[in-house]
């Protein structure tokens, strides 16, 4: 069970419990009142009842329970790049989509994460804080726990959670670094490709891009960062602007002979600890498939 726990200081003291745990984890009040009607947030080790009034020297602890997923475990690689008690966070392979659906409820990240706590004595619910395509690869958060989801959330809410994308695409891009602010929606409900429309089914969605390298043979890497995160965003904005992505049959970017999925990943991610407040860093290298596109394009 995930404790969350502080000891009262001089400054602390008569301030309500609710707002010291906001002050200290950055509790919601949601979350608060949830534990304390389970009589999981303590002072001394007994349950908050009605109103005591916390003094220097009390300890003050907050008590996640336990809570797990039932989805069927299977031999799916895990690259776990960073675990901690509130975080797991992994380097998603291409060929997997991320959670179960009625159209995919096998062979999915949540199975494979579902293995991996059978195979390192853990028990938690998966909730995933981002989402990656089937075949994008790269980093994918997973939260241990409500308060992590919730803070992470939050952070990205606020645009405080950055994530970063390498991409292979097709033409030389003439501008050195540029933002894209167009934006994206599904106009036909029938087909899952997402297109800039400036229809009521359009929501504004903004990508920074930076020129990593151009190559001869007429492609350029890019460094992506996304502002708003909406379904195909980096694959249908660079399309639009004329650079598909290498290997991106969906958005006009073919390219079998190189690679067979689009030239996506998702290689950094920064963040504030949802419990400690310290700034996260977290990197995965470019894939092997891109690795070798890039060699055939120099």
């Amino acid at each position: 069970m995930r404790e969350f726990r502080f000891t009262i200081t001089k400054e602390d003291e008569g301030v309500a419990i609710r707002k010291l745990l906001k002050n200290h984890f950055d509790f919601s009040s949601r979350l608060f009142a949830k534990l304390r009607a389970q009589k999981l947030v303590l002072l001394n080790d007994r349950p908050l009842e009605g109103w005591m009034k916390p003094e220097e020297g009390d300890v003050v602890r907050a008590l996640m329970p336990e809570e797990t997923s039932h989805f069927p475990p299977e031999d799916i690689p895990i690259d776990a790049v960073y675990e901690d008690e509130d975080l797991l966070i992994i380097n998603k392979q291409a060929g997997y989509i991320v959670h179960p659906t009625k159209g995919h409820p096998v062979h999915t990240m949540a199975n494979g994460i579902m293995k991996y706590m059978n195979d390192t004595g853990q028990s938690f619910k998966i909730r995933f804080v981002n989402r990656l395509d089937m075949d994008t690869t790269g980093l994918l958060i997973v939260a241990k726990n409500s308060h992590a989801q919730d803070e992470l959330v939050r952070q990205m809410q606020r645009n405080e959670l950055s994530k970063y994308y390498m991409a292979i695409v097709n033409g030389i891009v003439k501008e050195d670094q540029f933002t894209i602010d167009l934006p994206i929606g599904r106009v036909d409900p029938d087909k899952p490709a997402r297109e800039v429309t400036y229809s009521e089914a359009g929501r504004p969605s903004v990508t920074h891009a930076k020129v990593v390298e151009r190559y001869s043979k007429g492609y350029t890497l890019v460094e992506l960062k996304l502002e708003t995160g909406r379904t195909h965003q980096i694959r249908v904005h660079m399309s639009h602007i004329g650079y598909p992505l290498v290997g991106d049959y969906l958005y006009g970017g073919d390219n079998p002979w190189l690679i067979e999925r689009q030239a996506l990943h998702a290689y950094k991610l920064q963040f504030k600890h949802p419990a400690t407040g310290v700034p996260v860093t977290v990197t995965a290298p470019l894939p092997e498939d891109m690795q070798k596109v890039i060699e055939k394009v120099r």
